[in-house]
């Protein structure tokens, strides 16, 4: 494993790296930032981009870790070059292909993926379960869906007590429950349908659930769930071979971090609500629910956005605001100065940075908690593209530099009568001491501008047809001549020169 890790890329190496971010995780020498700033005389963790760092101090700082540690990077390494396999195997041979792992590729594309199936397998219980050889996984179009319902913990954690899994005739392959073995704070019977006297007598834990399902999973068969990296969370199983049915559709209406529920997809492609509301959740139905939302799209494509009701956004994102159009060098810790409350900043922002902005999700405690922050924002009222309210909020730093960026609403909300919509978004408030390096920028992109309008005038004004001299004068006719002469001397000399 250590020497499949001192082969990799730096590409894979940069992802490595960032996975030990996201997980916390130390070496010898503390974690990434820590090891830069003792080794890096020069920088420090000034540059902490692992992008921006050679392909040697990504590997020295892998190679602080534990055996255990690298023998799991260099699982990771393996996972990377399978997913680089997939992809060029389906850009050699597109048309052997199966439709349906057409989409686990589209699931594996989601900007949201890397960030959620990025799964912390090195931990005790986990399962890393093998996708199998390529050439045969590509043409594979078995199919099962997976649901699971999860209770609290004493311990502050979430654990399975049921297990659902249909094939692609909606036939029952797995329905089971689980003992925790462990005390449960809160069975939320109102979402799960469990209760403390279903799980009497149950012996089935989580292991005998992870070795059926391993058994299943065994010849690379895809694994379908809404949102289905909650559930392998919950199962502690590392698999890639899936289709997440929150991920293959588009939405006119959701931003792209933002997920439907899956009552509210199914009513707006399948045409029926799996539950009533207040209804508790049906584990089986909605493993069935799943598999048909794949079997729908894979008949009928819905290639086209579509519309999601308005109270359809999952419930862990009711209580965030979403701030968006940030400049990538405003640091997104920043952005609690403009907030009241206790609000709590998505630092994993990586994968949704577009160009020189980016985007970030600002959780808070509750609703009325949101509701205050938004209305507290000192911005003007605006609807973005999907109709949710947002605020152009402008943040000024310590170092007297003025950032603008928007602040928009994850729920719909009524839109006030007496407000205007703008036809265009609000021009971003100058800094009325810019540096010299952004006054220089914003006079580029004046002058760009210019340029543009210049040369995209619709309809550009014709220069006064020349009245024709009926007898021109010979004089002038002699002088015509000789700048004729000189330009085609002019001409071939470039050419000439051209050449040689």
């Amino acid at each position: 494993m250590a020497k499949r890790l001192a082969a990799a890329e730096k590409e894979v190496l940069v992802e490595v790296v960032r996975f030990t971010q996201k997980n916390g995780l130390r070496g010898c020498d503390g974690g990434w930032k820590d090891f830069l700033a003792r080794n890096d005389r020069k920088f420090g963790a000034s540059v902490s981009d692992p992008r921006k760092r050679t392909r040697d101090v990504l590997l020295a700082f892998l190679q602080t870790f534990s055996k255990d540690f690298q023998k799991y990077f260099g699982k990771l390494v393996k996972r990377h070059k399978e997913r680089s396999a997939v992809q060029q195997y389906m850009t050699d041979f597109p048309d052997e292909v199966s439709p349906e792992q057409k989409l686990v590729q589209l699931t594996a594309e989601h900007p949201e993926y890397r960030k959620h199936y990025c799964f912390p397998s090195y931990q005790e219980g986990w399962k890393v379960l093998r996708i199998g050889e390529v050439s045969s996984l590509m043409s594979s179009s078995a199919m099962l869906a997976i649901d699971c319902e999860m209770v609290l913990c004493n311990d502050g954690t979430e654990a399975v007590v049921r297990v659902c899994v249909v094939d692609d005739k909606l036939k029952a392959k797995l329905d089971i429950l689980v003992n925790p073995l462990k005390t449960i704070a809160d069975y939320r019977t109102h979402i799960t349908g469990v209760s403390k006297k279903d799980l009497e007598g149950v012996t089935s834990s989580l292991v005998d659930v992870q070795k059926s399902l391993k058994r299943m999973l065994s010849k690379g068969n895809i694994l379908i769930g809404h949102s289905l990296h909650r559930d392998l969370c919950a199962l502690k199983i590392d698999y890639s071979q899936v289709i997440d049915t929150a991920y293959i559709f588009k939405y006119a209406n959701l931003p792209t971090t933002a997920s439907p529920s899956l009552n509210s997809l199914c009513k707006a492609t399948l045409g029926y609500s799996v539950r009533e509301e207040g209804e508790p959740h049906n584990c089986l139905k909605d493993a069935e629910a799943a598999m048909n939302l794949v079997l729908a799209k894979l008949k009928n494509g819905f290639n086209d956005p579509i519309e999601i009701a308005a109270s359809s956004v999952i419930e862990s994102d009711v209580a965030k605001l979403l701030a968006h159009r940030i400049p990538v060098y405003l640091p997104c810790q920043e952005l609690c100065k403009i907030f009241s409350g206790n609000p709590n900043i998505d630092d994993k922002i990586d994968s949704r940075i577009r160009g020189e902005f980016y985007s970030t999700c600002i959780s808070f405690n509750d609703l009325d908690e949101v509701e205050k922050a938004f209305e507290e924002l000192d911005g003007q009222k605006t609807k973005d593209s999907g109709g949710r309210l947002q605020k152009h909020v402008l943040l000024k730093r310590d170092n007297g530099d003025v950032v603008s960026f928007y602040v928009r609403k994850m729920v719909y909300d009524s839109w006030p009568k007496q407000l205007e919509v703008p036809k265009k978004r609000p021009e971003p408030a100058e800094d009325p001491e810019p540096n010299k390096e952004h006054a220089e920028e914003v006079q580029q992109k004046k002058k760009r501008s210019n340029f543009v309008r210049d040369t995209e005038d619709p309809e550009p004004k014709k220069r006064p047809e020349p009245t024709k001299d009926p007898e021109p004068k010979k004089d002038h006719a002699e002088g015509v001549w000789q700048k004729k002469k000189r330009s085609k001397k002019h001409t071939n000399k470039e050419n000439v020169s051209v050449v040689e």
